[in-house]
């Protein structure tokens, strides 16, 4: 299961909607709806992620959220590490060989890690507004 299926069906299971209703409700299979929480589908389309927002009735950082999800969109993950350094190559083995054993607090804990380089990244490149009025 992807995370965006986990957290479709978890919207689903706070609400009491069956899989069945839901699939109904936003014209499509329940055969698809299942087979997309489950990750044996494609990526899901822009407008579907949109439609399941409003059938959700989630807005703004929850909206945020659910589309993110959708776009990391990838149960079978391949990493090239071509053209990187051969302990790159090693990390990607690792976890390759590993990832099953892990527990949900050592994969939290790399998410946190994965996910601060993310941000760290993404403060060097947006333009800083520190001892400035937006308006300039």
């Amino acid at each position: 299961m992807t995370p965006f299926g986990a957290r479709i069906r978890s919207l689903r299971d706070e609400r009491g909607i069956t899989l069945k209703k839901m699939a109904e409700d936003l014209g499509i299979s329940a055969a698809y709806l299942s087979a997309m929480e489950h990750g044996k589908r494609p990526r899901p389309r822009p407008n579907l992620v949109r439609q399941i927002c409003g059938y959700f009735n989630v807005i703004w950082d929850d909206a945020d959220e659910l589309q993110a999800l959708a776009q990391r969109w990838r149960p079978k993950v391949a990493i090239d590490t071509g053209g990187l350094s051969p302990r790159a190559t090693e990390v990607a083995n690792l976890l390759a060989q590993r990832i099953s054993r892990l527990s949900e607090q050592r994969l939290d804990a790399i998410i946190s890690i994965l996910s601060s380089d993310e941000d760290r990244e993404a403060r060097t490149i947006e333009p800083s507004y520190r001892g400035r009025s937006r308006r300039e």
